[in-house]
C-alpha cells in the first residue's frame, strides 16, 4: 500500500509539473534529465558538486539546472529547478539550488546565444589533464575532435567571484569545448545531446592520455595536418546530426533500465 501511495503521489507531482510549462520546457527537462542520469551511469558524476544547465526554450534569462543535494542517478525531469541568471529560483519548487555553482554556467549562457546546455565536470582523469602544463594532447583520434576547438581557462580558486565570469567568457570565445586548469572539464552547445556528445569525447580523449602515459614510453601525436583536418571529417562521420545520431539510442537505454528520470 505504501509503494502504491509513493507511486501515485510522484505521477500527480510530475503531472502537475508538466502541465504548467510548454511542451518544449517539458521536452528540454527530459532531455536534461536524461543527460544527468547518463553522466551517473558512466561515473563522471562528483556527488552533487557539478552541475548541468539548459536554456528554458523561449526564454533568454531562465535556465534549469540540478537540485542541490541530489546525485545525478535521482535527478527527474520534474525535480530540475528553473532560475534566473544569478541563480535564484523563479518558479515554486521544493528543491533547493546551489547559486554559487551556476556563476560559471551563468557566464557562458550570458555570453553565448548558441549555449543552450553547459555542462562542467571534475572526473578524474579530466582534473588529471586539466593540471598538465600542456593539458589535452593530441596523440588519440578521440583528441582531434576537442583539439579542434578547444579552449582554456586558468584557475582562480572555488568558482564563487562574479568579477571571473567576464575572464571566463573571454577565453571560451567561440570555443564549444574547454578545459579548466586545475579544475575540470566543460564543453556548451546548443542542444543537449551536442553538449553531452561532446563531453563524451573530450572525457575518452582524457582518459586514454591518461592511460598511455601510464605506459612510460614516449607518445607519438598526429599531424598538423590532420588536425587541420578534423572537424569536415566530424561532419562525415555523424552526417551531420552531431550528438542527434546517439541520443536516441541513448535515451531507449534509460528507459529500459530506468525510465523515472522522465518522471
Amino acid at each position: 500500500m505504501q509503494t502504491t501511495m509513493q507511486t501515485a503521489t510522484s505521477t500527480d507531482s510530475t503531472s502537475s509539473v508538466h502541465h504548467n510549462m510548454s511542451e518544449q520546457e517539458w521536452q528540454m527537462r527530459v532531455n536534461l534529465a536524461a543527460c544527468y542520469r547518463m553522466i551517473a551511469s558512466y561515473g563522471w558524476d562528483d556527488l552533487v558538486f557539478t552541475h548541468i544547465s539548459a536554456r528554458v526554450p523561449g526564454t533568454e534569462d531562465e535556465f534549469l539546472i540540478n537540485p542541490y543535494g541530489m546525485l545525478f542517478e535521482e535527478i527527474t525531469a520534474s525535480s530540475l529547478v528553473k532560475v534566473n541568471k544569478a541563480g535564484e529560483k523563479v518558479s515554486p519548487s521544493e528543491f533547493d539550488v546551489n547559486p554559487a555553482g551556476f556563476i560559471i554556467h551563468s557566464a557562458v549562457h550570458e555570453a553565448r546565444d548558441d549555449a543552450h546546455c553547459v555542462i562542467h565536470l571534475h572526473t578524474n582523469d579530466g582534473v588529471a589533464v586539466s593540471a598538465q602544463e600542456k593539458g589535452l594532447l593530441p596523440i588519440s583520434q578521440q583528441s582531434l575532435f576537442p583539439l579542434s576547438n578547444l579552449a582554456y581557462h586558468d584557475y582562480e580558486g572555488v568558482a564563487l567571484n562574479p568579477e571571473e565570469k567576464v575572464r571566463l567568457v573571454a577565453d571560451l570565445g567561440d570555443a564549444h569545448f574547454m578545459i579548466l586548469r586545475n579544475h575540470g572539464l566543460l564543453t556548451c552547445a546548443d542542444t543537449v545531446a551536442n553538449a553531452f556528445l561532446y563531453m563524451y569525447i573530450m572525457q575518452r580523449a582524457c582518459e586514454i592520455q591518461i592511460k598511455a602515459q601510464s605506459g612510460g614510453g614516449a607518445l607519438t601525436p598526429i599531424p598538423a595536418q590532420i588536425l587541420a583536418g578534423i572537424q569536415a571529417a566530424s561532419e562525415q562521420v555523424t552526417r551531420g546530426a552531431n550528438g542527434d545520431i546517439a541520443w536516441p539510442a541513448l535515451l531507449r537505454k534509460l528507459r529500459r533500465t530506468d525510465p523515472s528520470f522522465e518522471e
